[in-house]
């Protein structure tokens, strides 16, 4: 998933869907899928491999932005008798569709994620299943792998247990509508005990050292016929509903590293050298951090409305790039087995419409309960899911950064020569006219070079656009 998102919202046809459909073409990201898996896609949609158990009583719902239909999650959250609360979480069963060594199954692992362009997705799987038959859609009935996790009244894991099950969402949410019917007091409990779950798990993350960098979104908009783009900062709906998903990852890798066999999600921890350049990109944006608080108390004291904060916040995510997967057998855990961001051992397992390792960890936990060997397909795959997921990861990386220089060029095109405040947030170690400025208004982050002129890092600078061309120039400034 990418760590900046950024969407269009109402923006003209062309230009700026015309450049990005050209940077889809030189990127050479996959195109359509082929006939053979169309058609594997097609007969699962129609014959799904269904479990035994009906759980369609439970009354679903899903929270997601207001134009997804490729809905991974779906959840029901009640109290348990005596105190604590027990959470049903419903996840997309793709193994239900797809066939192990089939034309689908290798353009999944030909693709390995969903990759996000701020116009248009490329998916992973067709749209057949992954925004049809194998979404988890209102009204329908559909397979998939049901969590139950038990908590206590702290919010705390007592028991966590995975099925197969046919669910059906009753209520489709959006997080602005989420966040307006909680805050109203209108939210009917299942929905109105996110915020007591959620605000209950942030504390427990704030106990154990973890840390949710809430970035802001980038979004582009076409007013009075120019571009503008700005931040929109995550809702606290946002940062709850993802505590939900946090606590199936850790439940999962749980299960797994008790089973003795797992793919994990791990992260070292920073080096020093990363933690002091960001402190010195904090000095250089006037967030102050004393030396005795810790990365984590500064991040979680920040608000990403503040334009300042959200470019520290973007900055942040730097520390995340060691971040990869690693497959153990044997009862052999791997070092690191946490992950330091969520300080405990994690891993993904909650999107499988969207991210190819997903479906391996849900069979893996599923095995677990069981008290079964994974499926030989599990198996054969575990070695190479790590690299897969890799290669990935970097294409959706080269994607995210070539899309914001697209949309920050078409943003800018037409105002070559014009004068804006900035922040040098960044000047390179070894040529210190080079660097990085930081604009408020627009939310652009680009280039500047100061023609041999040292750059005063951290400090407030007037500064020219002198280039702005999508697919030829990326942005770039100058000293007015």
């Amino acid at each position: 998933m990418p760590r900046r998102q950024m969407n269009v919202t109402g923006a003209a046809e062309a230009p700026l869907r015309a450049a990005l459909r050209e940077l889809r073409r030189t990127l050479d990201v996959p195109g359509g899928f082929t006939a053979a898996a169309l058609a594997e896609a097609e007969a699962a949609a129609k014959a799904p491999r269904l479990p035994g158990e009906d759980a369609t009583d439970i009354p679903f719902f899903t929270i997601d932005p207001p134009t997804s239909v490729d809905l991974d999650q779906a959840m029901h959250l009640e109290r348990r008798e005596g105190g604590g609360y027990r959470v049903h979480y419903a996840i997309a069963d793709v193994a239900a569709f797809v066939r192990p060594g089939g034309a689908l199954d290798a353009e999944a692992h030909r693709r390995v994620q969903t990759l996000y362009f701020p116009d248009e997705k490329v998916p992973l799987h067709p749209r057949a299943l992954s925004e049809g038959a194998a979404s988890l859609l209102p009204g329908q009935s559909t397979p998939a792998l049901l969590w139950r996790i038990d908590l206590d009244a702290e919010g705390r894991t007592v028991e966590a247990h995975v099925r197969r099950a046919i669910v059906r969402s009753r209520t489709r949410l959006d997080y602005e509508g989420a966040q307006r019917q909680i805050d109203t007091g209108f939210a009917e409990e299942p929905l109105a005990l996110l915020r007591d779950i959620g605000q209950l798990r942030e504390a427990l993350e704030v106990e154990r050292g973890g840390i949710s960098l809430n970035v802001p979104e980038q979004e582009i908009a076409e007013r009075s016929g120019t571009y503008v783009l700005e931040y929109r900062a995550p809702r606290p709906a946002d940062g709850w509903n993802a505590q939900i998903s946090l606590l199936t990852g850790m439940a999962a890798a749980d299960l797994m590293t008790a089973s003795g066999t797992g793919i994990l999600r791990t992260l070292p921890t920073a080096p020093d050298g990363a933690v002091a350049r960001l402190r010195r990109s904090a000095q250089a944006l006037h967030v102050e951090w004393p030396h005795h608080v810790s990365y984590a108390e500064l991040v979680r004291s920040l608000d990403p409305r503040e334009p300042r904060h959200a470019a520290f916040l973007q900055e942040c995510t730097t520390l995340l790039r060691g971040a990869g997967y690693t497959a153990f057998t044997g009862g052999v855990l791997p070092v690191p087995a946490v992950h330091a961001a969520v300080a405990a051992a994690y891993t993904h397992c909650t999107a499988p419409l969207r991210r190819l390792v997903d479906r391996y960890a849900g069979e893996l936990c599923v095995a677990a309960v069981a008290g079964q060997e994974p499926p030989e397909w599990v198996s054969a795959a575990l070695d190479a899911l790590p690299g897969e997921m890799a290669d990935g990861a970097r294409r959706g990386n080269t994607v995210e950064r070539e899309c914001l220089d697209v949309v920050e060029a078409i943003v800018l095109r037409d105002r070559i020569g014009e004068l804006f405040d900035a922040v040098v947030v960044d000047v390179k170690e070894n040529e210190p006219s080079a660097g990085t400025v930081h604009l408020e208004d627009p939310a652009v982050v680009a280039r500047i070079d100061a023609d041999g002129a040292a750059l005063p890092l951290g400090e407030r600078l007037r500064v020219r656009l002198v280039e702005a061309d999508p697919g030829r120039a990326k942005v770039r400034f100058t000293p007015a």
